[in-house]
């Protein structure tokens, strides 16, 4: 079986992959995330996955590489992390009854035949109308200030949601392994 490297130092998504239970190694992808001009949040998603896996297959050209990105999208322009309180606060308030697109995009790039498997997997998250004290409380508990959308569905940010829309659960976590489980077996990594 090929060696598999994910191209992220996301503390999420090793959690999620390791829940496959086959062995990876983590390489930092170094690629600069800005959004090209006029670029719709699917594509930058889609282009930040696959630029992942190529910048770490070059340095891995026998490995298997899971690039992964998750942009997230309201009133059609891409939301980013809050990374400050008060821009979590502003970034919840804003949403309170509204609806956000979350773009969970996967490439896996099999270096030594160049080829690459790239696919989108999106979920919808319905949030509930907030009061200004559930979403200071929130804040108080739970501080995602490294989540776009500033809250964590996998633990008490779930409570912030009236309902998701998905086909994959961990995809909203950031990547999304039902669609990854396909691809890696493709990839010619048997998972059981």
């Amino acid at each position: 079986m090929p060696q598999l490297v994910l191209a992220s130092t996301s503390k999420y998504r090793k959690g999620l992959l390791d829940r496959l239970g086959i062995p990876f190694d983590m390489v930092s992808p170094g690629v600069d995330e800005t959004p090209q001009a006029d670029e719709t949040p699917t594509d930058l998603a889609l282009r930040l996955a696959r630029q992942k896996a190529l910048a770490v297959a070059e340095d891995h050209p026998e490995s298997v590489i899971i690039g992964s990105d998750q942009v997230a999208s309201f009133d059609g322009k891409s939301l980013s992390k809050p990374l400050t309180r008060d821009k979590a606060l502003a970034q919840l308030k804003m949403l309170s009854g509204k609806s956000v697109e979350f773009h969970s995009a996967l490439c896996v790039y099999t270096a030594s035949a160049g080829k690459a498997q790239v696919e989108l997997e999106t979920t919808i998250v319905h949030f509930k109308t907030l009061t200004e004290q559930e979403i200071l409380s929130y804040i108080e508990k739970e501080p995602s200030f490294d989540c776009v959308g500033a809250f964590k569905s996998e633990s008490l940010g779930i409570c912030l949601c009236e309902r998701i829309e998905n086909n994959d659960p961990t995809a909203l976590v950031g990547l999304p392994l039902i669609r990854l489980s396909r691809m890696l077996k493709q990839a010619g990594i048997d998972i059981l």
